[in-house]
């Protein structure tokens, strides 16, 4: 179990961080406190993951606006509620819309569709990316010494760690799956007939 998560768990922590959100990076603080990861190497892989992917987003806000999966993620009422915050504030909105739930999805697609630069989200979003990586690797590295503490030392409180892990992991991927059985399941918005 160790050497697995020594081998994937920073894999698991870019798709976390890109798709999931921050139970992943939480984790990979975690695993960094039980010094099963570096903790340079969840950061690494926590910015990466949540930067890349919310760049792909922004480029496809971006260039493919018209894309059945872009036009309908512009259909959702979270689309609406980022581009007013965007309009209000797009420094500090850029750099902290991965702290607001909800809205991490939808937030770098309507970023792409206003008269936002690209050069000036790319910059924001690596610093926002840093700063989300950074506060919730910490979140879980201060678990984890919480845990250290309370099972002590040895090869039994090692054990333990490892236990602890293996269920959070559980637990955010059965919340993932509930997550996204419910969206599927979501009605898809009626359109109105057009009146020509």
């Amino acid at each position: 179990m160790e050497e697995f998560l020594r081998q994937y768990g920073p894999v698991g922590i870019f798709l976390g961080a890109g798709f999931e959100g921050q139970s992943a990076v939480i984790l990979g603080g975690f695993l960094a406190r039980q010094h099963i990861l570096h903790l340079w190497l969840v950061l690494l892989a926590a910015t990466a993951g949540s930067g890349v992917v919310d760049h792909l987003l922004f480029v496809a806000g971006r260039r493919f606006r018209s894309h059945r999966w872009v036009v309908r993620a512009t259909q959702q009422p979270a689309f609406a509620r980022a581009l007013g915050f965007i309009e209000k504030y797009p420094i500090s909105y850029t750099l902290a819309f991965r702290f607001i739930f909800g809205l991490r999805v939808a937030s770098p697609i309507a970023i792409g569709v206003t008269q936002v630069p690209t050069w000036r989200f790319t910059i924001l979003n690596i610093l926002g990316a840093v700063i989300w990586a950074t506060t919730f690797t910490m979140a879980g590295f201060i678990f984890g010494e919480a845990v250290h503490g309370l099972l002590g030392k040895g090869h039994h409180a090692r054990r333990w760690s490892l236990i602890v892990a293996g269920a959070i992991v559980v637990v955010v991927a059965i919340i993932w799956a509930v997550r996204y059985l419910l969206r599927r399941r979501k009605p898809a918005p009626e359109t109105a007939p057009e009146i020509n």
